[in-house]
């Protein structure tokens, strides 16, 4: 069995990740829930064996490099990064509830790469991609991107939440407290800033020797640093200025628009020096 046929069943077990957090919510039955973390973790197990065994395959082929390098493959590591920081925020709160709309986000991600019609080959590096920075460079932006999905889903939790706080609806009480939701959310954006910041400076040391300049305002690079602005005004808002809930829940959701946007409609939409990404 290769990676991709591995790949192709860690997205419909996400799925199944998804339909087990779901039945939980509905049912109040824990144990539906427990079932949805065993087989999110052994997921995730998975899908970092096919990651792995990519690598290895790459090298069997004699052109081996970290699969990190088309679109393909960085929508594969996305969705593992959005799932390992979401296990590590349920195992932190012992509260299962965030997995009904975290695990969905994953599994969307891997039917795009896997049934999107993009270029799943292995293939060797273009000449921009061939330095030790590459490594450095993606992993640090896309466990970012991961921070900034998981504060996704947290923030839709708690506008949810929010607004049927004052009534009776058994199933949101599942649903951690809005005051928790809030805390998390600023953590987790806080965890991503930090991750997003590594990301644009070992991007932009990766420029100066594959392109002669640090900073070039090409397209992924503008919307990265509106990304990084838009994440830095929640953080200063929270910080300095003591803004809490629902403000910053849209701006949660904000900023993670402009994530896809960076990530995804500049390589579809725009053309640049990123551009390569879209193979």
């Amino acid at each position: 069995m290769n990676s991709g046929e591995i790949l192709s069943y860690v997205t419909f077990f996400y799925f199944f990740c998804f339909l087990f957090y779901l039945i939980m919510v509905f049912t109040f039955k824990d144990i539906f829930g427990l079932m949805g973390t065993y087989l999110t973790l052994f997921t995730l197990l998975l899908h970092s064996y096919g990651i792995v065994l990519r690598w290895i395959e790459s090298y069997k082929m004699g052109i081996g490099h970290a699969p990190l390098t088309n679109l393909y493959e960085s929508l594969i590591f996305f969705a593992w990064a959005i799932i390992l920081l979401y296990l590590i925020v349920e195992f932190k709160t012992k509260n299962r509830s965030p997995g009904v709309f975290t695990t969905p986000v994953a599994f969307l991600i891997m039917v795009y790469a896997s049934y999107g019609g993009m270029e799943s080959r292995i293939t060797p590096l273009i000449p921009a991609l061939k330095s030790n920075w590459l490594i450095a460079h993606v992993v640090t932006c896309f466990v970012g991107y991961g921070a900034f999905a998981l504060a996704f889903s947290l923030s839709i939790m708690y506008l949810i939440k929010q607004r049927k706080d004052n009534s009776n609806t058994s199933i949101l009480n599942i649903i951690p407290p809005v005051y928790i939701l809030d805390e998390l959310t600023y953590q987790i954006i806080a965890i991503g800033f930090v991750m997003l910041t590594l990301g644009i400076i070992t991007g932009a040391v990766w420029a100066h020797y594959a392109w002669g300049r640090y900073w070039g305002w090409d397209p992924k690079e503008t919307w990265s640093l509106i990304t990084w602005l838009i994440y830095g005004a929640f953080l200063h808002g929270r910080y300095v200025r003591g803004w809490r809930g629902r403000l910053l829940a849209v701006l949660s959701i904000v900023g993670f628009l402009s994530v896809i946007f960076t990530y995804l409609g500049v390589n579809l939409l725009l053309s640049g020096l990123h551009s390569y990404a879209t193979g």
